[in-house]
């Protein structure tokens, strides 16, 4: 069982740009299809409040059902228990709950809760749990654009964070993604 923290990404490190839009990240067919296994197998979600808003629509709104491909996304997605991590709102719908501890009593709670990964969303809420040396792996998705400021993936760190390279793949939308796991983990020491 492993914390991931997976996103698209800019090219110069950003998930969404200075107007906070993220369009530039809409997935391919096979790069969708790829998500959809990777959903499929989790055994829950850790978000931030935009994330956990911006994925709702796929637990409630029929028109993303059109496709065969878009229903088992759906199913997956609805699926998987999401913990919801937010300062604003007072209740959450769909297959999700309000976190009612810290970030690493949830990301543990989450972890004892299933032998499967768990996966942590939100450049906030991920950028917190990586201050706390809890993300195992990242998984990036790196879009060949570059925006030029917004939110960045990764928070700044007071120490280096030592990572190995352990998968990419091209899609063929040119996007490339990077599975890098926390140098922790390999270095023969024992995981959380």
């Amino acid at each position: 069982m492993s914390l991931i923290y997976s996103m698209s990404v800019s090219v110069d490190g950003f998930v969404a740009d200075r107007d906070g839009g993220f369009g530039w990240t809409v997935p391919s067919e096979e790069q969708f299809r790829f998500h959809l296994a990777q959903v499929s197998e989790l055994g829950g979600v850790l978000c931030g409040r935009r994330l956990y808003e911006t994925m709702l629509a796929w637990e409630t709104d029929p028109s993303l059902r059109k496709t065969e491909l878009e229903a088992a996304f759906a199913d997956a997605w609805g699926a998987t228990q999401k913990v919801v991590f937010s300062r604003t709102l007072d209740a959450v719908q769909g297959n999700a709950r309000l976190a009612e501890a810290s970030v690493a009593d949830e990301v543990a709670a989450a972890l004892s809760a299933t032998d499967k990964n768990v996966e942590i969303g939100g450049a906030g809420l991920a950028a917190q749990a990586i201050e706390l040396g809890l993300v195992d792996e990242l998984r990036l998705f790196r879009n060949p654009v570059i925006v030029g400021g917004g939110t960045p993936l990764l928070p700044p760190v007071t120490e280096h964070v030592r990572l190995d390279l352990v998968e990419t793949r091209t899609f063929g939308s040119r996007v490339i993604y990077e599975r890098y796991r926390s140098a922790r983990e390999s270095s023969g020491r024992p995981p959380r």
